[in-house]
């Protein structure tokens, strides 16, 4: 039997998704501004 395919890391999780990751990229800024404007309370992963 294969090991399940998500084994969570915190720190993988924040480095992919998390607010200076989303900033480093033109998109990324493009993502936070499209939320910030929609009022989300949570622009990206803390």
């Amino acid at each position: 039997m294969p090991k399940r395919v998500y084994q969570p890391k915190s720190i993988k999780r924040v480095r992919k998704h998390g607010f200076r990751a989303k900033m480093a990229t033109s998109s990324g800024q493009n993502v936070i501004k499209r939320r910030r404007a929609k009022g989300r309370t949570k622009l990206a992963l803390v």
